[in-house]
């Protein structure tokens, strides 16, 4: 399919904006939260709360019903491990806990290159140990726990589930891959086709990785490159999104076949026409909305 009309305007939009490595980490994060029109505004929920697990890790927890117990959402924001936070993702977490009818518990892990692998990674995995044993607390159900997350967040999320099935806790019911980052080749197809001129470039992850990873990419970690595992079986149930026009898109679809070949039911979207980031810009882009909304649809019937 050709770029849509949509995708066109959002690469004119942004051609002469600075890209995050072209200024200080700083001031890309604040640029990345100033980007709210690209966001939109989120829905009201009945309860948004702001707490800290352990007094260490930051969460947002979002309640559409303070007073029922719902299956819960364990959220880790995009932004290449570097830039985004809570507030970037706020409307996307509102949306999606609307659409899946969850409780949604966005985590504020540690970001690069203050804090290299695997800091991140722990923090995702501590707070959602920490939800899945106080399920009460959070008003999620224990035996209906979602990992989800975008780009470097779906790197978290596909990570975790290696890491929980391999240390045999917590229990993940469902993981939700958007256009999530899996290897560190940056040498597939899509890599090439899209180097370039098309939002996310390829010398960009190159340079997120290396904030990520300041050394030597291990080849056999599983847990910083989850493609690269030797065993993916007996992982949690999956729904991957790619985008058209991603350097990751590849990676993602190759990752979704892996999965099924290994026995993992799993679902795969591809969103034709659309760039890296069409999910969380979701006011920018109608399919967007569309994506979480089927998002929500697959959440729901997996935990009906």
């Amino acid at each position: 399919m050709t770029l849509h009309p949509q995708s066109k305007a959002f690469i004119e939009l942004s051609r002469h904006a600075p890209r995050w490595n072209e200024t200080s980490v700083s001031e890309s994060r604040e640029r990345f939260r100033g980007l709210g029109n690209l966001f939109g505004d989120g829905p009201e929920l009945p309860s948004v709360s702001d707490v800290r697990i352990d007094n260490r890790i930051p969460v947002r927890v979002y309640r559409i019903d303070d007073q029922v117990p719902k299956p819960g959402m364990m959220y880790f924001h995009g932004g290449g491990w570097v830039i985004g936070d809570l507030d970037t993702h706020d409307t996307l977490c509102r949306r999606l806990a609307l659409a899946s009818d969850c409780t949604v518990i966005a985590v504020d892990y540690r970001r690069a290159p203050e804090n290299t692998h695997p800091a991140a990674l722990n923090d995702c995995y501590d707070a959602t140990l920490h939800v899945a044993e106080n399920a009460e607390e959070f008003g999620v159900l224990e035996d209906k726990i979602a990992v989800a997350g975008d780009s470097a967040g779906g790197h978290l999320a596909a990570a975790l589930c290696i890491r929980a099935r391999d240390e045999h806790r917590p229990k993940i019911g469902l993981q939700l891959l958007i256009y999530p980052i899996v290897d560190h080749s940056l040498e597939t197809h899509s890599y090439h086709e899209f180097a370039e001129g098309f939002g996310l470039s390829r010398e960009l992850m190159g340079w997120f990785w290396k904030q990520y990873v300041p050394g030597p990419l291990p080849q056999d970690d599983p847990q910083l490159t989850p493609a690269r595992a030797l065993n993916l079986a007996n992982l949690p149930p999956a729904h991957i999104v790619t985008a058209e026009y991603d350097v990751l898109r590849d990676e993602g679809e190759a990752y979704a076949a892996r999965l099924a070949k290994s026995g993992v039911p799993t679902t795969h979207q591809r969103y034709d026409g659309m760039l890296h980031g069409f999910v969380h810009s979701s006011n920018f882009f109608d399919a967007g909305l569309k994506a979480i909304n089927d998002i929500g649809e697959t959440v729901r019937r997996h935990f009906a």
